[in-house]
């Protein structure tokens, strides 16, 4: 088993790598949990002087980034090599100032792996959208994320135009 797949079946390991790689260190975002089929991912930005704005809350480029890969390698994991999984686009709405520790929480589902399989199983592209909020310590919300996802199966042909 090479090194891209033991990250994508252990979920021990690929808390290990996002918890130690520069970008996400360095920004104060720590994976806390991440469930064994990867249905679920929680992750956390610390509120530090390395991660706060010129008025005093949290960088709005932290708390995008915590948001950013975790719906693309959690359906990467899920689907397995057969499709191609990018993110296409992305939109924040920053709700409120970001204060002390600040939460994400991405959640999929048995149904949203089979939609994915539906629609792509004639090589049509899939491009649904998912929402994340990040929540602050009482439960208000900070900031909205959506998230648009590209999927396509890769060993059926594609149509023209598709």
């Amino acid at each position: 088993m090479n090194l891209r797949d033991q990250f994508f079946k252990k979920p021990w390991l690929f808390k290990l790598y996002l918890n130690h790689w520069g970008p996400y260190r360095g920004a104060g975002i720590r994976v806390t949990e991440i469930a064994p089929d990867y249905s679920r991912v929680v992750v956390e930005l610390r509120e530090t002087r390395n991660n706060r704005n010129a008025v005093g809350t949290h960088f709005g480029g932290s708390l995008y980034s915590m948001c950013d890969p975790f719906y693309m390698l959690m359906f990467i994991s899920r689907l397995g090599r057969d499709y191609v999984v990018w993110d296409k686009t992305a939109h924040i709405d920053f709700e409120r100032p970001g204060k002390g520790t600040v939460h994400a929480t991405f959640t999929l589902t048995e149904d949203d792996d089979a939609k994915v399989r539906r629609e792509t199983a004639n090589g049509a592209r899939y491009t649904p959208t998912y929402v994340i909020e990040v929540m602050d310590d009482s439960g208000q919300r900070v900031a909205k994320v959506e998230k648009v996802l590209y999927f396509r199966r890769k060993d059926v042909a594609r149509k023209p135009g598709k």
